[in-house]
């Protein structure tokens, strides 16, 4: 008897979960590009808002935002940069299916958002760069190897 890979989500599962995209800085976005329907996977810089949700400060030069304006539908795949050494197909991973929308830049969003990366001071007023928030449809957390769950986004976001 084959045995199923996705173990039952429980809340093991969804404090690591939380934690990677609590943790996170960076994340690789993956977008349809609008030309031609093929993948485009980028990294970019990414944290929470205060429900857990991913926002993301994207250029309206880059890719992955034209891609987002023609179909808001991306993946974001989210990874313990801490967890660096040794084997990596062993470190906690989560794929995130989201929804991205552009979110008015707010006084308070841009407080957190410098407050967590002092650098993006250098770009985050340029006419071109605005908030997308990523809002979680489903996901598909890692947690090593044989460690396998679906989550909702219940399980991903802040109680």
């Amino acid at each position: 008897m084959k045995q199923e890979p996705i173990r039952p989500t429980d809340d093991e599962a969804r404090a690591l979960a939380r934690r990677l995209l609590a943790n996170m800085r960076h994340a690789n976005l993956g977008t349809l590009d609008p030309e031609t329907g093929t993948p485009l996977v980028t990294r970019i810089a990414v944290q929470i808002d205060e429900s857990g949700v991913p926002v993301a400060l994207l250029s309206g030069l880059a890719a992955h935002t034209r891609a987002l304006l023609a179909d808001p539908r991306a993946g974001l795949l989210v990874t313990d940069d801490e967890a660096a050494k040794g084997d990596v197909m062993t470190h906690a991973r989560l794929s995130v299916l989201a929804q991205a929308e552009q979110v008015p830049t707010t006084a308070e969003m841009r407080a957190a958002w410098l407050a967590q990366d002092p650098k993006a001071k250098v770009y985050i007023d340029l006419p071109d760069f605005r908030f997308w928030r990523l809002l979680p449809q489903s996901g598909l957390l890692n947690g090593g190897f044989g460690r396998a769950f679906k989550l909702s986004p219940a399980d991903m976001l802040r109680a």
